[in-house]
């Protein structure tokens, strides 16, 4: 009978056997890496035209969500997770079901929206040859400048929330950020997850004598 939540240690395992801080930084900037072609092609297309950026709205979530949501789904892990050796289960050891995938990227994923929408009011104040005539980094100064206080908003809210996962992290044994616990699931190291699931799985013996 498997426990609600996976036990901070186990038999014969003398490792910590959750993903710690770091591993899990450079799982993410692998997965910065990977997806920077992708990130440079979104980057090229809402530089042609404020038309552009919102025909890509769409394509651009698609893309991430099925980095964020489907791979951890089908492979308990995006690319550098994988990479790194390290792989989402739930908090009893099962495989990451839709929900948990889900739960794990809601957070990042309101942020997103929020992004879009500030970017989308805010480029509703300039016209569009100002909007193409200009380079990436004075776009996103000029846009900044337009709309400084909602453009603030966002970036505390992000740091906010990239703060608040790795105290989280740094902070339990099991090494959970908050959207594992928002999701129930934990961060194991692969070698280790086969001896997870049979000293998990291993049926308990009831004492006749109670």
């Amino acid at each position: 009978m498997k426990n609600e939540l996976l036990p901070t240690t186990f038999p014969g395992i003398i490792d910590n056997v959750y993903a710690d801080l770091w591993t899990r930084i450079a799982a993410r900037i692998i997965d910065f890496v990977v997806m920077l072609p992708v990130a440079g092609l979104i980057m090229y297309i809402n530089g042609l035209s404020k038309d552009a950026y919102f025909y890509a709205i769409l394509p651009n979530l698609a893309i991430y969500i099925w980095y964020e949501v489907y791979l951890v789904k089908r492979y308990g892990g995006t690319p550098g997770k994988l990479i790194m050796g390290i792989k989402i289960i739930q908090k009893d050891g099962d495989d990451v079901d839709w929900h948990a995938s889900f739960m794990r990227y809601l957070v990042a994923f309101c942020l997103s929206l929020s992004g879009i929408f500030i970017m989308m009011w805010t480029l509703g104040l300039i016209d569009d040859a100002t909007y193409v005539s200009m380079g990436f980094m004075k776009r996103t100064q000029l846009l900044s400048e337009i709309n400084p206080f909602m453009s603030k908003i966002q970036t505390f809210t992000t740091l906010a929330w990239t703060l608040a996962s790795i105290i989280a992290i740094l902070s339990n044994k099991r090494k959970r950020a908050v959207h594992d616990y928002i999701a129930g699931t934990v961060v194991v190291k692969s070698i280790y997850l086969t001896k997870i699931r049979e000293i998990t799985n291993e049926p308990v013996i009831e004492d006749s004598e109670k």
